[in-house]
């Protein structure tokens, strides 16, 4: 029994000691974590070494106080120049200068510069009044006029002009052309709407370029008109319906089908 109670007796004893020795330890380490922590500034609270404090930033191995300008405030940051202008000022070599909003004008959402009203673009400067010809409207397009024509007219200059659509043709949404296109089985010639003539054995196409129509399968075009593909012997219609290619083994030599 009696060694039983050495024995707690000896643990008991450990457990101070180095109770004592993590006390003294710590204490130390407390001491060697600040140790060369300049003015204005705290041991990082993780890591090693330190940060300047809010309102100060590293500087020649030191924290220098930020020097916050007029009309601006403190950011707080570790970077940059620490501070930013107040909305509506704007920086300019270290200050803050006033934003002079011109008329018919209003400050942008971010402060820091401005915008034209509706109605007005920015011409030099300046806010211009957006002048709309008759038939037209505000377009709120960031480029060009600023106005565009309404339906049935079309910009000319800087006025809006009727559209005339010719017989065959109807109005077009277009923002550009003519202002008119043509009616299936039409095309637009000058100012007219000329009917496309397909010859026999052809078909319309509903394209904006081309002859207007394609030959049927089995026929080629030649000129206006649609004539039989003829094949010679060992020959079939190739993948477009319109001309021939020799059968397997066969290759085309002058016009026929020969074995190579």
């Amino acid at each position: 029994m009696s060694e039983l109670r050495r024995t707690r007796s000896i643990l008991v004893s450990l457990q101070i000691l180095l109770g004592l020795l993590g006390a003294v330890y710590g204490h130390v380490f407390a001491q060697d974590s600040s140790v060369g922590v300049p003015e204005n500034a705290h041991a990082k609270s993780y890591g090693n070494g330190w940060e300047c404090n809010k309102g100060y930033q590293e500087l020649n191995e030191g924290c220098a106080a930020v020097k916050v300008p007029e009309n601006a405030f403190p950011t707080n940051n570790s970077y940059g120049r620490g501070w930013e202008c107040s909305r509506g000022y704007l920086e300019a070599d270290g200050t803050c200068r006033f934003i002079k909003v011109p008329s018919n004008a209003y400050l942008n959402a971010r402060g820091d510069g401005w915008k034209c009203e509706r109605g007005h673009r920015e011409v030099k400067g300046a806010c211009v009044e957006i002048k709309v010809p008759s038939n037209g409207y505000l377009s709120d397009s960031s480029y060009g006029s600023g106005w565009a024509c309404g339906r049935g007219y079309r910009a000319v200059d800087r006025n809006c002009v009727a559209v005339e659509v010719p017989a065959n043709g109807y109005m077009s949404d277009a923002s550009y052309g003519s202002g008119w296109a043509c009616n299936r089985e039409y095309r637009a010639v000058d100012d007219t709407c000329v009917a496309v003539k397909v010859p026999a054995n052809g078909y319309y196409v509903d394209a904006s370029y081309g002859a207007g129509w394609k030959c049927e399968r089995g026929y080629r075009k030649v000129g206006k008109a649609c004539v039989t593909v003829e094949m010679p012997a060992n020959a079939h219609l190739d993948y477009s319906g319109n001309d021939w290619e020799c059968n397997r083994p066969y290759r085309k030599q002058q016009e026929k089908c020969a074995l190579p």
